[in-house]
C-alpha cells in the first residue's frame, strides 16, 4: 500500500480510502466488521463516513468495529455533517453552529472516541455564510474534538472564499475536498484540481466506478441488476435520473469497452482499471471506495498493483476526453498544466 499526505498536513493516508456509506444498509453489521478489518490487513489507514448514512447507523458499526479490534488509534478516521437527521425537526440539517456542534458530539458519541481526525461540511449551503461554518469549525479544532477539516462538492470558487476568510479571521483552514470525479465525469480537472494542487489541498474522490457502472456489470441492452446501486437508489430524484442518462450512454459504454479491454490485457477486473487510473491522476490523494461485500473489498484492494502506463492514459483519453483548460494561462489539457512556483503561506 502507497501512502499519500493529506493535502499539506503531513498526515500520511492510503491511497485508497475506505468509505462506509453501506454498513448498516446495504452491508449487514457483521459483514461490516470483517470488511473492516480486511481493509486494515490491506493497509488501508484511511476510513471515511458519515451522519447521514443510514442516520447514524454507519457511525455507530465503525465505532464497534474498531473498538473491537483495537485499531482506532492506527487510522486516519473522517466523517462528515450537513444532511438532515430527523425528517420533524427543521433545525437538524445544516451548516451553522448550532447543527455542527450539535452532531459533532453525536458523531463523537457514535464512533466511540474522543475526537474526529478529519470533519467535513458534506454540501455547500447558501443559506450560511462560510464564516459562520467556519467559526463554528475552528472552535472544535481549538477543543481538541477535531484535528482537521473539510469539505465534499464544494465548486473552487466557494473554497477559494473559504480559505481567504480563514487567512482574514485567522481561522483553521480546509485541508481536503470530497468530488466525484470517475472516467466519465471529469469535470474537476478545470479548476479544481489546478486550485487544489496550488493550495495544498487534498482531493478525496468520492464515485470513482462511476456508481458501480465502471465494473463492467451494466451491459448494453440490458435491464439494470436489481442488486445494484441504480436499482436500489429507484428513480425518485431529478439528480437520479441525470446521472442514468450520462452513465447509460453510448459514449459511456464506449469508455468501458476500453476499461474491459485494458483488463483484459492486464489480467485484472475493469473496476481495478478505473481505480487505478483515478489514482495516479495529477493532484489525487485518495479515491474513495464503497464495498458492499468482502468479494468487492479484495477486488479493490487489488487495484494498487495494476500500472496503467502513459499508452494506456491516451486510449482513455480518447474516450474520455480531458477537460479543456478555461483560463488563459493554462496550457492545453489539465495533465499538462504546471504548477506555480507560488504556494499559500
Amino acid at each position: 500500500m502507497e501512502y499519500r499526505s493529506l493535502g499539506r498536513t503531513g498526515v500520511p493516508v492510503s491511497i485508497l480510502c475506505l468509505g462506509c456509506m453501506n454498513f448498516g444498509g446495504a452491508t449487514p453489521e457483521d459483514e461490516s466488521y470483517e470488511i473492516i478489518d480486511k481493509a486494515l490487513d490491506g493497509g488501508i489507514n484511511f476510513f471515511d463516513t458519515a451522519n447521514v448514512y443510514s442516520r447514524g447507523i454507519s457511525e455507530e458499526i465503525v465505532g464497534k468495529a474498531l473498538k473491537r479490534n483495537g485499531k482506532r488509534q492506527e487510522i486516519v478516521l473522517a466523517t462528515k455533517v450537513h444532511g438532515r437527521m430527523d425528517d420533524d425537526n427543521i433545525l437538524a440539517a445544516g451548516n451553522n453552529r448550532r447543527h455542527i456542534i450539535e452532531e459533532c458530539e453525536n458523531s463523537l458519541r457514535r464512533l466511540q472516541t474522543d475526537h474526529i481526525d478529519l470533519y467535513q461540511i458534506h454540501r455547500p449551503s447558501s443559506s450560511t455564510p462560510i464564516d459562520e461554518t467556519l467559526r463554528a469549525l475552528d472552535d472544535l479544532i481549538r477543543a481538541g474534538k477535531v484535528r482537521y477539516i473539510g469539505i465534499s462538492s464544494f465548486p473552487a470558487w466557494l473554497t477559494v472564499q473559504s480559505l481567504w476568510i480563514s487567512k482574514e479571521l485567522g481561522l483553521n483552514r480546509f485541508v481536503s475536498e470530497q468530488p466525484p470525479y470517475h472516467l466519465l465525469d471529469r469535470s474537476i480537472e478545470r479548476e479544481m484540481v489546478p486550485m487544489a494542487r496550488t493550495y495544498g489541498l487534498a482531493i478525496i474522490p468520492w464515485s470513482p466506478l462511476a456508481r458501480g457502472f465502471l465494473t463492467g456489470k451494466y451491459k448494453r441492452g440490458e435491464d439494470i441488476p436489481g442488486d445494484s446501486r441504480f436499482a436500489r437508489d429507484g428513480n425518485a430524484s431529478p439528480a437520479f435520473a441525470e446521472r442514468k442518462q450520462k452513465h447509460f450512454s453510448d459514449l459511456a459504454y464506449g469508455v468501458l469497452d476500453v476499461v474491459e479491454a485494458l483488463a483484459q490485457e492486464k489480467n485484472c477486473s475493469p473496476s481495478q482499471i478505473a481505480l487505478a487510473w483515478c489514482m495516479h491522476q495529477p493532484g489525487i490523494t485518495s479515491p474513495i471506495i464503497g464495498p458492499r461485500t468482502m468479494q468487492h473489498l479484495q477486488d479493490h484492494l487489488g487495484s494498487v498493483d495494476v500500472v496503467i502506463t502513459d499508452e494506456d492514459r491516451a486510449r482513455l483519453d480518447e474516450v474520455a476526453e480531458p477537460e479543456e483548460a478555461t483560463v488563459p494561462y493554462y496550457t492545453g489539457k489539465m495533465i499538462d498544466f504546471k504548477l506555480p512556483e507560488y504556494r499559500w503561506p
